[in-house]
């Protein structure tokens, strides 16, 4: 056990392509733009107002901010406590050093309960294993059961948001894949109500015939060995309670150490979530017990890279994140791109900063190389975040790892633009005359006053922003002008 902590993991969080590829692929996704910008304003609204309830958030922002340090520091300690109470409450404890051992556990075990099908609350944890796609590999069916889980999977997608993964979608195009999806669902509307029954109708078979359930955990109490998950539907109630098998995957920092801390966490997560005051279904469950509930219980804890974060004193703040995804809803860049354009299992500023840690990068070419800078440094995401993750300070941290990585190759398009910016302005002369140039981007300056396209290399700058106009007169023309004849230069 001692050796589990330190190993590098291997994720399945490594996108196909760079950040600033996808993202001008999804900006011209004109629907999709549409339906992230709604669903992220209201989200945005409601939960300005859930926070405002409480005088104290800032106070619970820095409670919740200290237990989740304390905590990744006394890692080992409390991972070997809370294996020892859930073993002690007759759970198994499995510890999984990456994506691939991990599955190979809960593949193993479903064989042995004799299923071939399971049911699953919604979990980042598995969706980071891909999980799904490796046990339809070995002819096991998941089906998910969180209703927005549910349409990502029937409509063969892939989630586009921490808590709401089907944001993507609007009522619609839910209408339609449920349509083609559901065949005896019978006559559909795109009335939410119509919708939700159709899928309840359609999910109450799996609860009531699953042996097997798989979930993911909010939180793991170290002193109790107690397990949590809170969810809007009641769906998690029902995989948590009616299989005979449950098997919880669990990433080894979402451990707290006193069950009175959960005291602090159930304020700050529904209101940074679901902008509710508490959570609709909490489901918590220490062990087995006769006759009641599931009659075994096994625990997979997760590394998959985590380790090796921690082993990074700025980086590992990431690791406190508790999953709201409050800093999605309030980020210009991932209202604007959706979160497929990550081409990770995290999108958004947390993904941008916890992806690539997670899976490590290798030089420019990694896809995820590009995600530290698929986030502005408003501090939008810092101010939203209920535990308090400095993600813009983490965001320049990595830039600056990958900048420091990618010097030792060819210099890229920003390393030679830099080099000629610091060759102008180290001579007055040589300034003055890259701001007469500079005129010349009035002559491609769109009726909008702004440069949106420009040749190569300067092209890697306007595909992924707008460059305002020239003024008409640099600032020495106007000194010149106004201050002619004074003796000052």
């Amino acid at each position: 056990m001692t050796t589990f902590l330190g190993i590098p993991g291997t994720g399945n969080l490594r996108g196909t392509e760079p950040f600033p590829t996808a993202a001008r692929r999804e900006l011209r996704n004109v629907q999709m733009r549409r339906n992230v910008a709604h669903a992220t304003h209201t989200i945005r609204t409601k939960r300005l107002g859930a926070v405002a309830e409480c005088p104290d958030w800032e106070q619970l922002r820095e409670a919740g901010s200290a237990l989740k340090r304390s905590a990744l520091a006394r890692l080992p300690e409390l991972l070997v406590e809370l294996e020892a109470n859930v073993t002690a409450r007759g759970g198994v404890v499995h510890w999984a050093r990456d994506a691939t051992e991990a599955n190979e556990i809960i593949t193993d075990l479903i064989r042995s309960a004799g299923a071939d099908e399971v049911v699953k609350v919604k979990s980042m944890a598995t969706q980071e294993i891909g999980l799904n796609e490796h046990l339809e590999s070995v002819g096991i069916a998941a089906i998910e059961t969180d209703l927005a889980e549910l349409i990502v999977q029937l409509g063969h997608d892939t989630p586009s948001h921490i808590l709401v993964p089907a944001i993507h979608r609007n009522r619609a195009e839910i209408r339609a894949i449920f349509a083609r999806e559901m065949p005896d669902a019978g006559h559909l509307t795109d009335e939410p109500r119509v919708l939700a029954m159709a899928a309840r109708a359609h999910l109450r078979r799996k609860f009531l015939s699953a042996k097997v359930a798989i979930s993911g955990a909010n939180f793991g109490v170290a002193d109790t060995g107690t397990l949590a998950v809170v969810e809007s539907e009641g769906n998690g109630r029902m995989c948590l309670t009616l299989p005979r098998t449950l098997i919880s995957v669990m990433g080894i920092e979402k451990i707290v150490p006193r069950f009175t801390d959960l005291e602090v966490f159930m304020q700050l997560l529904p209101r940074s979530s679901t902008a509710e005051r508490m959570n609709p279904y909490t489901s918590m469950w220490t062990g087995v017990h006769d006759g009641d509930g599931p009659q075994e219980f096994h625990l997979v804890l997760l590394d998959n890279g985590r380790t090796k974060v921690l082993g990074d004193p700025v980086g590992r703040e990431a690791l406190k994140c508790i999953r709201c995804s409050a800093c999605l809803n309030v980020c210009p860049v991932y209202e604007r791109t959706g979160g497929h354009a990550y081409g990770s299992v995290y999108p958004g500023p947390i993904g941008a900063i916890l992806s690539p840690q997670l899976t490590g990068t290798d030089g420019h070419r990694d896809p995820n190389a590009s995600l530290p800078f698929a986030s502005s440094l408003c501090g939008a995401c810092f101010d939203a975040c209920p535990v308090r993750i400095d993600i813009p300070s983490i965001l320049v941290h990595l830039r600056a790892q990958q900048v420091d990585s990618e010097r030792h190759g060819l210099p890229g398009g920003q390393d030679l633009a830099m080099k000629a910016t610091a060759w102008a302005m180290r001579s007055p002369r040589r300034f003055a005359l890259a701001e007469k140039g500079l005129a010349l981007g009035r002559l491609v300056a769109g009726r909008d006053h702004r440069i949106s396209t420009l040749p190569w290399p300067a092209s890697r700058w306007t595909t992924s922003r707008d460059v305002p106009e020239p003024p008409a007169e640099t600032f020495r023309q106007w000194w010149a002008r106004t201050h002619a004849g004074d003796g000052h230069e």
